[in-house]
């Protein structure tokens, strides 16, 4: 009633789903404006289009419970007699275990702890769910919705423009995080916030015609003005007041049709509370308990602990709650069997507040007590209801320790913004109980404040942790310290957190118990790591390697695991056989303790170490699918970059760009920083070892702005990705430039990362030098280091030139020899090296360098690296050799287009574009990335001087005539 606007706003935003053009809606208004009926009507109107449904309500239980509303919706979504196959959501299928524990594999490990994560794994299951038909996502009851939901949800409404997906969101127009939602997506462009108002007096009379089943003519005007009095046009009130005036014979059928009795004034009920009392009054008293006990409970509540509070059998439970009156209270919660609900959350606040304290607290333990006894151990949100009813119980220590717990629990889902809410709170009510157990929450809430990114806040609990020193043991005070500190490495505050360490060891003395002692070295070595100095990384390791030896001894298997791999990771460059031996250690112990997420972290740093010693990328791709079995999605991206960055090495350029586009767009989304930075690093590489230097630079402009300054990667920067692209465009002073800046910048700050060229390409290029003298070592072996293979081909070439110049040409040819056999995985790389050495056996007098000269000639036109390709012709012809002009692919272009300088690459896309295809349609049929397609697009654009790309398709339909 009064809602045609409304309804033909949702009816719209729900055509657009259906069309792929996804939105959010949310209806905003007081308790019993309508919200739910209106939220109802949209169902039915998507259900009668076909349209997948999911729908969820959150918790108003009090206390928080994470996820409440979301788990509704997908559960109900896998309830559908028309189930998703939630197998086509790969890595995001065990993710959705947070929510529905049947979804998560058979581990005991979670996986990936990010909410990001889990949103993008909700958005997926809704553009998989809405394929070809459209999905309405309702999420009731916002404004009790946890801070995890809320961050789902925004998540979502950012990310469904292009999704077959409508959200709709009931709230109410309170102060709180879930109507800032709502007006900050609205203020983004990314919904609609429609506000519920009450009806007119126009409005309520149809209404109560309606529900009378007369015309508004046939109503007494007594009974509008009665109802406008006691509801001014709030719906749900109207109902209610409407039934309460009707079971109170104030208003009375006859023959002529509805009529008042009585003094009116006398017999109005002023306010919906006394609606509710007078119902009340009205049951029986086991009935009233029994309705009393479930409002304490919540807006819902089990039979099973309402029974075992008023004793009733199985028979006379469902008798008084089916009787008259109870039915105008609570029904059968269809969603959950033996469960029951309150008509309306205004109905289950009201009853609440009709309860005398005395009652109050009596009732409240008696159902406390039974929940206890029905829900051992109190799983789920069972811990948040009895620290609630132990609240109305006036025990608030014991609700302060419930809350604690549930705290904890939150943190070990990943709900860190429920977990400071519930552990705050626990924190205010132990302010009496035992300084240990105080103690065990602040810790927690130091950990969730860090987890939930304030660390501001985390960092300012030091203060916390001052007032209560003088009642905490040692020990106790160690480990808060230790929780600070850890916050400080998140904050990038490395000295804070080296003095927290100092203050934990202080406290813990010369002789802490093992477990502590390796706790605190595996922080101390994480903060180690971000100093700065050239002899950080030595003293990491022996920090590292202690944390590891103590917590194997003291059975600690996660700070083991962590030990382990960061040896692993600082010993590589020293000894590649050491470093393979520290992550089998850290793998085999994640086996055996059953550590799933350990285990595939382990796999990616070991598949890294294949692919450095031989070029072998089995065990990544391992380590991708086991990430993706179990769910861990921030370790499949990380296996995925580091095989992208083989394919560069490897020349698989298109496989390459493709990983990268891919993890980029991914980790940008899901706010994975890291290793969104490290592929957009990647990214530059690539353009470096094409040799496109405008394409290069525009990235790495990209990531200082997005990522900020790059000291810490200047080695990648200038070794692997601005050397190559000036050899490519044979610059070689500006190469040596690069790799001398390359090697300063890994002096300053030395990395774990080893493909800087340090024992490779710089032997090479130093080999090259005119004053490098013939007798400088390259030995390949001379190094740990340099027996990893991409490196390994440029110091075998060095060695080569060096041993030309002094004359032993047989040692060099057979040295060229085995730097092509040892890059054989590395096209790009072994055809440069070719390349270079072949000049300096022309001037020196050996090998074969015609033959190796034609083989690189070869691959770089075929590659589009005309500076390089050039080079070899001109080296040819200086040999003496013959060589002829090479445009394979340019016959078949118009010599207009040749001559605007048009590629062979840009002008098959081109040609594509007659059919009017999109980039990724073109980039399928020539095995590119639509990125790449668009790169092309546009320099077509700029060498035909055409406008834009239907210009563009238009011209090329014509037969590239204007």
């Amino acid at each position: 009633m009064g809602r045609d606007e409304e309804i033909r706003a949702i009816t719209e935003a729900l055509g657009a789903a259906r069309e792929g053009r996804g939105g959010a809606v949310f209806l905003v208004g007081e308790g019993g404006i309508g919200k739910t009926r209106l939220a109802s009507a949209a169902g039915d109107l998507g259900y009668a289009t076909g349209m997948r449904l999911m729908r969820g309500r959150s918790s108003t239980t009090g206390p928080l419970v994470p996820y409440r509303a979301l788990t509704e919706a997908v559960l109900s979504l896998l309830r559908d007699g028309d189930p998703v196959d939630v197998d086509q959501l790969g890595s995001y299928r065990p993710v959705l275990g947070r929510l529905v524990p049947d979804l998560r594999p058979a581990s005991t490990d979670q996986g990936d702890a990010s909410l990001v994560i889990l949103a993008e794994a909700v958005l997926r299951l809704t553009g998989l769910a809405g394929r070809g038909r459209g999905c309405l996502m309702t999420l009731e009851d916002l404004h009790d919705a946890d801070p995890e939901t809320l961050g789902v949800a925004e998540y979502l409404v950012d990310n469904l423009a292009h999704q077959p997906v409508l959200l709709i969101g009931t709230l109410r127009d309170r102060p709180g995080a879930a109507l800032d939602l709502a007006r900050s997506v609205v203020q983004r462009g990314n919904g609609q916030l429609i506000e519920l108002g009450r009806l007119d007096r126009g409005q309520l009379a149809r209404m109560v015609a309606s529900c009378l089943d007369r015309t508004v003519s046939e109503v007494p005007d007594a009974v509008t003005e009665l109802l406008w009095a006691g509801s001014t046009g709030n719906p749900f009130l109207v109902e209610e007041l409407l039934s309460d005036v009707v079971d109170s014979a104030t208003l009375v059928r006859t023959t002529e049709g509805w009529r008042m009795s009585g003094d009116v004034l006398t017999n109005r009920p002023d306010t919906f509370a006394r609606s509710v009392r007078r119902r009340v009054e009205q049951l029986p008293e086991q009935t009233r308990e029994l309705i009393m006990v479930g409002a304490l409970l919540g807006a819902r509540f089990p039979l099973p602990v309402a029974q075992a509070v008023t004793g009733l059998t199985d028979r006379d439970l469902l008798r008084h709650l089916q009787a008259p009156v109870a039915a105008q209270l609570v029904v059968a919660d269809d969603q959950t069997p033996d469960w029951y609900r309150f008509q309306h959350p205004l109905v289950q606040e009201a009853l609440v507040g009709l309860l005398e304290p005395g009652e109050r607290t009596r009732l409240a333990r008696r159902t406390v007590d039974a929940v206890a006894a029905g829900y051992p151990g109190l799983p789920g949100e069972w811990c948040q209801i009895s620290a609630a009813l132990r609240l109305k119980a006036g025990e608030t220590v014991a609700a302060g320790r419930l809350l604690a717990e549930a705290g904890r629990r939150c943190l070990a889902e990943g709900a860190a913004s429920s977990a400071v809410a519930l552990l705050d709170e626990a924190w205010a009510l132990l302010v009496d109980d035992d300084a240990a157990v105080r103690a065990d929450a602040l810790e927690a809430l130091i950990y969730a404040l860090a987890e939930a990114g304030r660390i501001g806040r985390a960092l300012a609990m030091v203060d916390v942790v001052d007032q209560v020193a003088g009642a905490l043991d040692q020990r106790r005070l160690a480990h808060l310290h230790t929780r600070l500190a850890w916050a400080a490495m998140l904050a990038g505050q490395s000295v804070e957190g080296m003095a927290r360490m100092q203050a934990a060891r202080a406290l813990l003395g010369p002789d802490p118990l093992p477990a502590d002692a390796a706790s605190i070295d595996v922080v101390a070595a994480h903060l180690e790591l971000d100093l700065p100095g050239p002899d950080r990384i030595q003293q990491v390791e022996t920090t590292a390697r202690r944390a590891a030896k103590v917590a194997e001894e003291a059975h600690s298997p996660v700070v083991a695991c962590q030990a382990w791999q960061l040896v692993g990771t600082l010993v590589r460059h020293r000894d590649p056989s050491e470093a393979t031996a520290c992550l089998e250690r850290s793998r085999a112990i994640a086996v055996e303790h059953q550590l799933s997420i350990w285990e595939i972290h382990a796999l990616v740093r070991l598949g890294n170490d294949d692919a450095l010693r031989d070029g072998g990328t089995e065990r990544l791709e391992q380590a991708r699918a086991q990430a993706s079995r179990i769910g861990a999605v921030t370790a499949r991206y990380q296996a995925e970059a580091s095989i992208a960055l083989q394919a560069v090495l490897q020349g698989d350029y298109q496989r390459a760009e493709m990983l990268i586009d891919d993890v980029w767009t991914a980790t940008t989304r899901l706010k994975l920083l890291e290793t969104a930075e490290y592929v957009l690093l990647l990214r530059a590489v690539l353009a470096g070892h094409r040799g496109r230097r405008r394409d290069m630079e525009a990235t790495l402009t990209e990531l200082r702005d997005a990522h900020g300054d790059q000291t810490r990667n200047s080695p990648r920067i200038h070794g692997l990705a601005r050397t190559f692209c000036a050899l490519l465009e044979e610059d070689r002073t500006r190469a040596v430039r690069e790799m001398s800046r390359a090697l300063d910048a890994d002096n300053r700050n030395p990395t774990t990362f080893h493909l800087v060229g340090r024992y490779g390409l710089d032997l090479l290029l130093g080999a090259l030098g005119t004053s490098a003298p013939a007798s400088r070592p390259a030995p390949p072996a001379a190094t740990p280091a340099g027996t990893l293979r991409w490196d390994r081909q440029f110091a075998l070439f060095a060695q080569a030139v060096l041993a030309g110049r002094r004359g032993a040409h047989e040692e060099a040819t057979a040295a060229v020899a085995d730097a092509a056999q040892v890059g054989q995985p590395y096209p790009m790389g072994r055809h440069l090296g070719l390349r270079l050495v072949a000049e300096a056996a022309l001037a020196d007098g050996w090998g074969s360098p015609v033959e190796w000269l034609r083989v690189a000639e070869e691959y770089f036109h075929d590659a589009e690296v005309p500076a390089v390709a050039g080079a070899c012709r001109t080296l040819l012809r200086t040999a003496g050799v013959r060589v002829g002009q090479r445009r394979s692919g340019l016959d078949h272009m118009p010599s207009a287009l040749r001559s605007a300088g048009i590629t062979v690459r840009e002008f098959e896309v081109l040609q594509l574009l007659v059919d009017r295809l999109s980039n990724r349609e073109i980039g399928e049929r020539l095995y590119l990335s639509a990125r790449t397609v668009e790169r092309h697009i546009s320099n077509l654009i700029n060498k035909t001087g055409l406008p834009n790309r239907i210009a563009l398709s238009e011209f090329a339909a014509r037969g590239f005539q204007r």
